[in-house]
């Protein structure tokens, strides 16, 4: 029970009655007998003021029966007669919950660590249908996060982790709606699972970005030999477009002070390519000596 027939209010109270009843009888106004009767009148008027903060509601029990809730603000209580069983706090609570070594569906062990925001809307049925109903909520909470991991492979559980906090949320306010409580949100703040599986992990990762990468050169080079067999098509009837293309192909390579090209025969012979060599040389062994 947590029945608190004293508060700042009630001992103020007290304090001005006792100190109202020891005047009277120090003026000898009262007899003792009085005295004795004021004091008693003065405490249980005192603890039959009562105050429960704005966020608490208060659990009023009269010799034993549910009689309401009272709350927030001040309010009275027979003494003796009446006790408050609870005060609960209707505010957005914060559980923390951890699955340990907890199997996944293909049998990985991993330990996570999660976050369940709650809050008791129906204040009767939490004080009458539960018995801690605190407790109640951690324990159902992390046996709910350990059934929703059994449910779900690892790689589940790495990539999609809003998904089970969704089911995990659903579970709990299955269980607590009938209490008067309700899971506003739950969050997975992390999961670990074994070193050497994150180091096979990490190289199984590792090995298909090196595949990716090669699949990616791969394609393209076969893009680069269509795009020459393309061109290919385009000169096989049209030598002077090839003979054309290898005079530029020459240019280029001999604008460079100190270039060196090497051309193959087949290719001097077919497009002429040696004397257009020869005259560039000399063209541009004439512009040096100008210089």
């Amino acid at each position: 029970m947590e029945t608190k027939y004293f508060n700042p209010v009630s001992i103020t109270v007290m304090c001005i009655l006792f100190a109202v009843c020891g005047g009277l009888f120090f003026l000898k106004i009262i007899q003792l007998s009085v005295l004795i009767g004021g004091l008693l009148f003065s405490i249980f008027i005192s603890a039959s003021i009562q105050i429960a903060d704005q966020w608490e509601k208060a659990v009023v029990l009269r010799m034993g029966r549910f009689t309401g809730l009272k709350g927030p603000g001040y309010f009275f209580i027979i003494p003796i007669v009446d006790s408050i069983a609870k005060y609960i706090d209707q505010r957005v609570r914060v559980t923390d919950i951890k699955a340990e070594k907890t199997l996944t569906k293909d049998t990985v062990p991993v330990n996570v660590d999660a976050v369940v925001y709650w809050t008791v809307w129906d204040v009767e049925k939490a004080a009458l249908e539960v018995q801690d109903y605190e407790k109640a909520v951690l324990n159902i909470s992390q046996t709910g996060l350990r059934d929703t991991i059994g449910k779900h492979e690892l790689s589940d559980l790495l990539s999609d982790r809003q998904k089970i906090s969704d089911e995990l949320q659903a579970i709990l306010d299955e269980h607590t709606n009938p209490w008067g409580i309700t899971c506003q949100n739950v969050g997975i703040r992390d999961i670990i699972i074994p070193e050497n599986l994150a180091d096979a992990m990490s190289k199984q990762a590792q090995a298909e970005r090196e595949r990716q990468a090669r699949v990616i050169l791969g394609t393209a080079e076969t893009e680069i030999a269509e795009k020459f067999a393309d061109a290919s098509q385009q000169y096989i009837d049209n030598p002077v477009a090839l003979h054309l293309r290898g005079m530029n192909m020459l240019f280029e390579g001999l604008k460079e002070k100190g270039s060196m090209v090497i051309v193959p025969s087949s290719a001097l012979d077919s497009m002429n390519l040696g004397a257009m060599g020869g005259l560039i040389s000399l063209a541009k062994t004439n512009e040096d000596a100008k210089q």
